[in-house]
């Protein structure tokens, strides 16, 4: 195992930034739009897999019949802005797998995990059971594999950010795995590393 991740103090504000499509608004409405776009996908005979960050996101996919078919692996860590929050998500999951991250920070373990997590194509519920998930979108990203016949999308919760230049309102992120924001998450995760 290497040293932890972490973001350097001053490039915080770049990793503030939504990764894809920011997806504004209530819970409601985003989950509404979520489904509104995925079942548009789903008419071009595409395969979808669902990847999911943050409790509050995985909460809403299980708890709708269509987004819980489409999900393959969620990441959670018991807490929402802070807060203990309890998702009794064991009947959905098949697995169930527990790891520490660190805060504001990446287990450099994860890249491994989360590539053997994938390839074994369960149902898994990845669990933080001391830190936090934020940013394990990162290497969430980079261990999925890009295939012609599947679009893998990942989702996560997006702060409201009104201490920046350009204020980011609160809704779902949703990122569509490929080559390019491949690209841009190992640019940030190079960040970390230095």
């Amino acid at each position: 195992m290497g040293k932890d991740l972490k973001i350097p103090v001053n490039q915080r504000h770049k990793f503030s930034q939504p990764l894809g499509k920011l997806i504004a608004g209530s819970r409601e409405d985003t989950i509404s739009n979520v489904i509104e776009l995925l079942k548009d996908l789903k008419k071009k005979n595409q395969i979808i897999n669902c990847y999911l960050v943050g409790d509050v996101v995985t909460e809403d996919f299980i708890n709708n019949d269509f987004l819980r078919s489409l999900v393959k692996v969620s990441i959670i860590d018991g807490k929402t802005k802070r807060n203990h929050i309890s998702l009794d998500l064991r009947t959905y999951f098949e697995e169930i797998y527990e790891m520490e991250n660190p805060e504001s920070g990446i287990n450099p373990d994860s890249f491994e995990i989360f590539k053997s997590i994938i390839e074994s194509n369960k149902k898994t519920l990845i669990k933080i059971t001391r830190g936090e998930e934020d940013l394990l979108v990162l290497p969430l990203i980079v261990a999925l594999p890009i295939k012609e016949s599947i679009t893998n999308i990942v989702f996560y919760g997006q702060p409201p950010i009104t201490d920046s230049k350009t204020p980011i309102p609160e809704g779902i992120v949703m990122v569509k795995v490929d080559q390019s924001i491949i690209k841009v998450v190992k640019q940030f995760i190079a960040l970390m590393a230095n």
